[in-house]
């Protein structure tokens, strides 16, 4: 018991740090169990946090606050629509045809198998060959019907779909209009001690913006010059595969791993072990590394480096907890992970005398 009280008072006694951890407490609680029924609130504050920066920018030359994010929303609505009308159709045609031609490939692939133990009979046999076919047949038939179970409940939340893109427009028109309004009412609600905690909050607002505005500038820049790329270098399915290539990034190190199996397939599919094949993944390689040696350090030079495998360590725990949202904000929650336990007050005993609080090392 001594030893816990010992622990309490060097971490816990100070009341800013109280305030803090019942501040990120009631946070992580509200996002766990009613995320799902504040989806379209969550979205509507990720977008607008995106979008604030032009209406800052815009302020800054002296525009109002309302012209701003009238000219911000509407710019954000046709970037919209574009997707909706231009690259989602076109998305659904490639994709369409790419599952049309899976038996062919799947075909293909098998007479490739089949060659295996005529060319290297002391490590395949053609046993092996056939487990492998039926258990390639067997995962086949398991996403198709898994994609059938999807199409079903796709056509079963259409409607919630629909709603939230009505609803998720207007909460980003109304949260980039009334942010000072809506920031005034929170901040109404809290202790109006909680200096520690808007220390913290002013560190990790400076880089989440930083990481997501960043993020989302990477992931067009990737997914473009991706596409530039493919389609002058004849590969099939040009769109589909650059906008995997582009959404990879949202993944560090694991996104970049799983795109290339894809890539190299379809490229394999189409020139088989040919200069093209080659020449294709040299130039996804090139994009990989320009993207990782260039563009990463110029988009996100104010972000806080962590670890590799501090990164990957966010990746899967807050992925598991908040899905495809917690994956993109992986690096953002462990960034303010970081500076919560890096301006976390402790008091040092010294000869049993507790000092005074002091800020975190």
């Amino acid at each position: 018991m001594e030893f816990l009280r010992r622990w309490f008072q060097r971490y816990f006694s100070d009341p800013q740090v109280i305030i803090l951890a019942l501040l990120l407490l009631v946070g992580f609680v509200v996002v766990i169990t009613l995320g799902d029924m504040l989806a379209p609130v969550l979205a509507g504050i990720v977008i607008a946090y995106l979008l604030d920066g032009l209406v800052t920018r815009l302020e800054s030359w002296r525009v109002p606050r309302l012209v701003a994010a009238v000219s911000v929303f509407l710019l954000f609505m046709l970037v919209v629509l574009l997707l909706l009308f231009g690259l989602i159709p076109r998305l659904s045609h490639q994709l369409t045809q790419l599952v049309h031609q899976l038996p062919d490939m799947v075909g293909k692939g098998q007479q490739l198998l089949n060659r295996l133990p005529q060319r290297y009979p002391d490590f395949v046999t053609q046993e092996q060959v056939a487990e492998i076919a039926q258990a390639i047949r067997t995962e086949l038939l398991s996403y198709g019907q898994r994609m059938v179970s999807l199409s079903l409940a796709s056509l079963l939340n259409l409607i919630a779909v629909l709603v939230y893109l009505i609803l998720v427009p207007v909460l980003v028109f109304f949260f980039l209009k009334d942010k000072y309004r809506i920031l005034a009412w929170v901040g109404a609600y809290l202790p109006r001690d909680r200096a520690l905690a808007t220390r913290v909050w002013a560190d990790v607002n400076r880089q989440i913006a930083n990481y997501v505005r960043g993020k989302v500038w990477e992931i067009f820049i990737v997914g473009g010059v991706t596409y530039v790329t493919f389609h002058v270098m004849g590969i099939q399915y040009a769109i589909l595969l650059s906008t995997l290539v582009g959404l990879s990034v949202i993944v560090p190190y694991i996104g970049a791993a799983a795109v290339t199996v894809p890539v190299a397939l379809i490229a394999w599919f189409q020139w088989g072990w040919s200069s093209d094949f080659a020449y294709i993944l040299v130039a996804y390689a090139i994009i990989q590394a320009l993207d990782g040696n260039v563009l990463v350090p110029l988009l996100f030079s104010e972000v806080v480096n962590l670890h590799p495998v501090a990164i990957i360590v966010a990746v899967l725990v807050f992925g598991g907890i908040w899905g495809i949202w917690g994956v993109f904000f992986a690096i953002p929650l462990a960034t303010l992970v970081q500076a919560v336990l890096k301006a976390w007050p402790r008091r040092v005993a010294t000869e049993g005398q507790l000092p005074g609080p002091t800020a975190g090392d």
